[in-house]
Formats: structure tokens, C-alpha cells, sequence
């Protein structure tokens, strides 16, 4: 999965949506959820550290398995420490990518979340630097 297209995070811009009382449901809506209970703010929640926040558009199916898609928005915080297990977005050899992270002993891979890609196996002499840790995914349904 490769980075196609990044940008900074503006916290300082804010775009107050509107937040319902009522809870969506599945079934027949209720004439009650009209009333709107207060605005929300995407930043606040989404976004921990305006400072170090980037959004990352990525293409490609390696990372499937973890529920992002080609063409999702990333939100990476470059400020987190980037433990086992996490979503990161990497660069190896010069090339941005996006993979779990797997940390076993004194071994490091970046691993895809598609069987169809091997692991990526950091070894002394490669260029590999972790750029952020993927806090979130935006993706259309």
C-alpha cells in the first residue's frame, strides 16, 4: 500500500457538525430525533495533536485485512510511539508504506494485512525510518 498524497493537519480550523440526541437506529425513525443536542467538532475527537497530525491518501489492497482501502484518508499522529501490532506508515528504501508493525526479539518486519504480500523484513543497511502511527481511517461505503 503506497502513500499517494499527504497533508497537515489544521487544528486550528474548526468545522462545528451537528450532534443529535438520539442515537441512529436501523429501524423507523423517530419524530424526536430531530432535535439537535449540540455541534461536534471532528478535531476534538479525532485529533490529539494538531501539531503532529498529517492525513495520508493511500492506494492499494495490502492492507485489506485491517479495513483500509485503496483510496482512504489516513490519520497518522507522528508524536505516538510506534509499539507492536500498531498501523504505521513507514518508509523503506524511499518509498512510503503502510503495515502492522511486528516485533519479535530483535527482529522487526512491517507486515501486510493481505496474504497476497510477504512481510517486509527491516535488515542492517536498509533505509527505514517509521514516519507515524496510523490513528485512524476514513474510508466512503
Amino acid at each position: 500500500m503506497k502513500i499517494t498524497e499527504i497533508y497537515k493537519s489544521d487544528g486550528a480550523t474548526s468545522q462545528p457538525l451537528k450532534l443529535y440526541l438520539s442515537r441512529i437506529r436501523a429501524g423507523f425513525p423517530s419524530p424526536a430525533d430531530d432535535f439537535i443536542d449540540k455541534h461536534l467538532d471532528l478535531n476534538e475527537h479525532l485529533i490529539k495533536h494538531p501539531s503532529s497530525t498529517f492525513f495520508v491518501k493511500v492506494k492499494g489492497d495490502s492492507m485489506l485485512g485491517a479495513g483500509i482501502n485503496s483510496g482512504d484518508i489516513l490519520i497518522v499522529d507522528r508524536s505516538l510511539e510506534p509499539k507492536d501490532k500498531r498501523i504505521v506508515v513507514a518508509v523503506v528504501n524511499g518509498d512510503f508504506t503502510v503495515k502492522r508493525i511486528s516485533k519479535k526479539g530483535d527482529r522487526l518486519s512491517l507486515m501486510a494485512e493481505n496474504p497476497k504480500y510477504p512481510a517486509i523484513e527491516i535488515k542492517d543497511g536498509m533505509e527505514f525510518e517509521i514516519w507515524g502511527v496510523v490513528i485512524h481511517v476514513i474510508h466512503s461505503v
